[in-house]
């Protein structure tokens, strides 16, 4: 049988998924590392029997398993030529609580943040915390030792596994756990492949000799982050081999093996009573990186739960980024580095006397030049800035990148200042300036020299450099791998680290477990190179391609694309808030991601020969069920803007393979909206009939259970009309005159909004202008069809040239609408400079009102003293754009309107999307993760406001409840 029929005979076999097509392999070829290799096939196991099958296919067919969770590993570490076997979509449960030891036992798919939300009420939590921690899953923190900001305090995982069940090389199952020396003993009898393990490791480890060659060459036991090779050295602090009375854990090996060893299907881990309530960060700024950690030896000597640094080159790419933008508000000044230390106590009297020390600590070093305080939420934007300074790396401009080789470094907190000083000087000598950041309270820096791979001279230095530093780190006896794990990049350099003579030891191990050498081969022994296998061809020549969208800022769509680093934060679930990525939250499909988009996109316009490169029907899979909300733009640490990428993708796509009917439809729907809108009433009654009803969703492709959007007729219009002199001594001075844009969904759907935008705004004295006779394009853009989106960008930023300035603002009702003058129509618009500045001064409504509430321009007293309760849902855009806190502020601008925010992201609907029958429950179950059940629950008496128009439609499909638009709530306050 050759493999091809194997794989199909294997497929047919398995309870779970397998692929082996084209797009498939081209999403699983990478991670967040900067390897590619083009797997054998990708496997989504469902249970044991599954993952039985597998073993039993890779020693049959001489292949390998490469087992993956979330695919956030920085080092190559499931990147492989075999069968890739993601386990986080079936293997996700959380199987036993045992609140009296304080253990949990789950499978390898559960994510980290979902336990501990799932822990919280019994006070109990899983320590290791990595900046990926609501999305990185137990089975690849235990695969890569994490750690994370809180090592200092909780430890690694390393630490907390207390045993593992596994599947062998050769398919039998066995559990790791605790061992006395004389059931250690009793495992050397067994004539089985355990036994054999058990054998191997008490042959290697038991001579004193060995023994000592292992402490003297392995990292200081000081250093707790620490994942060279297999962790022998912690093997012997066991009463098997010392005078320990600790019992033998082989859990203390499996942990950093990169699944090299075995696959793991169940974990049980130690936990930690919850942190202490009170918490209070104080953020050091530093004019020198050699300043900040000066500091470090001396804050350490506080009882800290976290201390982590980021330097210049990270906090100046938070400034670029819209969501750090806000998140960055504590930065004093222009320092090189900053240093956040936390602490914590079970009360804030104990947390501000241990605060009170710290600062005094600072002050009296003189080292420092500001100490911020934060509290509360501050803490939580100022972790979170820390948290994207993996993806901020990747939103570089170009070819060059801070790229993760040298990255994970730690040695003991003692050496850490002069190891620095002395990497300062070599990375100088390769005239790199290179990032710091991360772990500083426990010796670990995240250092990445900023390089082109795609370059062969770069990828020389990337060999060179990561040599040079590999005989630095052994200098200070550190761990070349710290938390992020050897992989491919690093498991080169082990020999160097731990000596030829113990890397020998390792390979007798991996023997021992897996001779067949199936699981995930190439890591940690019989390494890949470290500078082959690249995600990108080396000294290629660049394709050319032509856009009608502007991508000029990412210097073209390939570099926008390639903007992604795989660091996976589009794979958050809904609990973890945000809006990125929806279709993701809904399938729980990697093929559904932002990371996959951008990876499917990329590949193909690289390696494609057709004359259009984006004409391949695996691009129209993978984008297909993409919303379009723009979250990745503000969400995604690199800002890549998918929702581009995707109306690029379906223009150049449409222009080989023609429009579909339904598409045109939707495209043009303004048009057959505007001929509607002449006898609405005959429209809608038609429409309503279930003959009509049901052959034209039959021929548009619209669910059986959409209903249609009732015609209004179209908004009265006002066009540019001449300023009237105004008799000052009969009417009062408008404070000054506005546009409202009156979209082409408000004009034909819901135009009583708009008469509710004009009446407010008249009401609170400003000249209101009416424009109704344009139309935004949005139809056009989410279809496609970027020539008319085009010419109606030219005609529109044309008509607001000399319109609309500091003076005179644009404002709009439509989220989707007007804010596509401040988003794609600087791409599409001929004229940029005349587009920015009319994005300069264009709104949201709510936007408006707001600013002029803060000047003062409208006061309290104009509103309604009643109290009402309203629940807010915000639309994609505003969350992506602008901010929902103009609605909220608004909202509760009466007096006595007491507003809250569902938290629920994207409502599923997406314009046309939700409609369409292929999509129609991938849509609901969006509007279900969040939004209905909030919506459902409120009581009859609250109002459900949300300003989209999809948004408010969906809500109705949903949920049966309407809801209004904020305008029409504020205009209903007046008084």
């Amino acid at each position: 049988m050759n493999l091809q029929k194997a794989l199909e005979h294997l497929k047919n076999k398995l309870k779970g998924e397998l692929y082996f097509d084209d797009l498939m392999l081209k999403l699983y070829a990478t991670d967040a590392s900067v390897y590619r290799m083009l797997p054998l096939a990708v496997a989504l196991p469902k249970n044991k029997r599954d993952l039985r099958l597998l073993i039993d296919f890779a020693n049959t067919n001489n292949t390998s398993l490469i087992p993956r969770t979330a695919g956030t590993s920085l080092a190559g570490q499931v990147v492989g030529k075999g069968i890739v076997v993601d386990v986080s979509k079936y293997f996700t449960r959380i199987l036993n609580v045992n609140e009296a030891q304080r253990t949990v036992t789950v499978q390898p798919g559960v994510v980290r943040d979902e336990l501990n939300n799932y822990l919280k009420p019994y006070g109990l939590f899983f320590g290791p915390n990595t900046s990926t921690s609501n999305r990185c899953m137990i089975g690849g923190m235990v695969g890569n030792n994490s750690s994370g900001s809180t090592s200092i305090r909780y430890g690694v995982t390393r630490d907390k596994v207390i045993s593992l069940k596994t599947l062998l090389s050769d398919g039998s199952e066995v559990e790791f756990s605790n061992i006395s020396k004389e059931e250690f003993l009793k495992k050397l009898n067994l004539e089985t492949l355990e036994g054999t393990i058990y054998k191997t490791i008490y042959k290697e480890l038991e001579p004193k000799n060995v023994q000592k060659q292992i402490r003297d060459n392995f990292p200081k036991p000081e250093i707790h982050r620490r994942n060279t090779g297999y962790a022998i050295d912690a093997l012997l602090d066991s009463e098997v081999f010392s005078d320990s009375n600790n019992e033998f854990n082989m859990c203390k090996l499996l942990a950093g093996s990169e699944g090299t060893l075995a696959f793991t299907t169940e974990i049980t881990l130690q936990l930690d009573e919850l942190p202490p309530n009170e918490c209070i960060m104080v953020v050091a700024h530093f004019g020198t990186i050699n300043a900040c950690l000066e500091s470090v030896l001396k804050v350490m000597t506080h009882s800290l739960h976290s201390c982590e640094m980021l330097d210049s080159t990270i906090l100046n790419l938070t400034k670029h980024n819209k969501e750090q933008q806000e998140n960055r508000q504590f930065i004093e000044g222009d320092p090189a580095a900053i240093l956040m230390c936390e602490v914590r106590a079970d009360s804030i009297d104990e947390a501000k006397l241990q605060t009170e020390k710290l600062v005094h600590t600072l002050n009296n070093s003189q080292l420092s030049y500001a100490n911020v305080i934060l509290q509360n939420a501050d803490i939580y934007k100022a972790v979170e800035l820390r948290k994207a300074g993996l993806g901020l790396l990747g939103n570089m401009i170009g070819d060059k990148k801070a790229v993760a080789c040298i990255e994970d470094t730690a040695v003991a907190l003692t050496d850490l200042a002069q190891y620095i000083t002395e990497f300062t000087t070599l990375m100088k000598s390769y005239s790199q300036n290179a990032v710091y950041y991360a772990h500083a309270g426990a010796g670990e820096l995240h250092l990445r020299p900023i390089l082109n791979l795609k370059a062969s001279e770069d990828v020389k230095l990337f060999r060179a450099i990561a040599t040079d530093v590999a005989k630095l780190v052994k200098k200070y006896k550190g761990s070349m791998s710290g938390e992020h794990g050897d992989g491919i990049v690093r498991a080169e350099f082990i020999p160097i680290m731990i000596g030829e003579e113990n890397y020998g030891i390792l390979k007798r191990i991996k023997y021992a477990f897996d001779a067949n050498n199936i699981f995930n081969p190439g890591k940690i022994v019989d390494a890949y190179p470290m500078d082959k296998a690249l995600r990108y061809e080396v000294d290629r020549t660049e394709p050319e391609i032509e856009t009608i969208l502007d991508f000029s800022n990412s210097e073209g769509i390939l570099r926008e694309a390639e903007k992604c680093n795989g660091s996976g934060d589009c794979r958050k679930l809904p609990e973890f808030g945000g809006t990125m990525c929806p279709s993701y939250r809904a399938t729980r499909n990697e093929k559904d991601t932002t990371r996959a988009r951008a990876n499917a996109l990329r590949d193909y316009l690289t390696n494609s020969e057709k004359a259009n490169k984006f004409n391949h029907d695996e691009l129209k899979d993978v984008f297909d069920l993409c919303l379009s909300c723009k979250a990745c733009s503000s969400e995604c640490p690199s800002s890549v803007d998918v929702a581009s990428l995707k109306a690029e993708f379906q223009y150049q796509y449409q222009k080989s393979n023609g429009y579909k009917f339904k598409d045109k439809f939707f495209a043009n729907a303004t048009k057959y909206n505007t001929m509607a809108s002449r006898a609405p009433g005959f429209y809608n009654a038609l429409f309503q009939t279930k003959f009509v009803s049901g052959f034209m969703k039959l021929i548009l492709g619209i669910h059986p259970k959409r209903s249609f959007p009732e015609i209004s007729k179209s908004f009265s219009s006002t066009l540019f009309y001449e300023d009237k002199v105004i008799d000052e001594n009969t009417f009062k001075k408008p404070i000054k005159k506005v546009y409202i844009f009156v979209d082409e969904f408000t004009n034909y759907l819901e135009p009583s909004i708009a008469e509710d935008a004009k009446v407010i705004l008249e009401k609170f004295n400003y000249r209101v202008v009416i424009i109704t006779e344009l139309e935004s394009g949005r139809s056009f853009i989410s279809k496609g069809f970027l020539e008319e989106a085009k010419a109606i960008a030219n005609k529109n930023v044309a008509y607001f040239k000399d319109a609309v300035n500091e003076d005179c603002c644009l404002i709009g009702i439509e989220p989707s609408s007007i804010l596509t003058f401040k988003d794609e129509y600087l791409k599409l618009a001929d004229d940029k400079v005349t587009a920015k500045s009319i994005a300069k001064h264009t709104y949201l409504i709510e936007e408006f009102i707001q600013k002029e509430i803060e000047l003062g321009n409208i006061k309290q007293e104009q509103f309604t003293k009643e109290a009402k309760t309203i629940k807010f849902h915000g639309h994609c855009y505003q969350k992506a754009l602008s901010n929902q806190k103009s609605s909220f502020d608004v909202l509760n601008f009466p007096e006595n309107y007491k507003v809250t925010i569902i938290p629920s992201g994207c409502c599923g609907m997406a314009g046309s999307f939700g409609y369409e029958k292929e999509h129609y429950d991938v849509s609901m179950q969006i509007g279900e993760q969040t939004l209905f059940p909030a919506v459902r629950k409120a009581s009859n008496d609250t109002i459900i406001a949300a300003n989209g128009t999809s948004c408010r439609h969906q809500i109705k499909d949903g949920t049966g409840k309407v809801a209004k638009h904020p305008i029409t709530i504020l205009k209903e306050a007046l008084i």
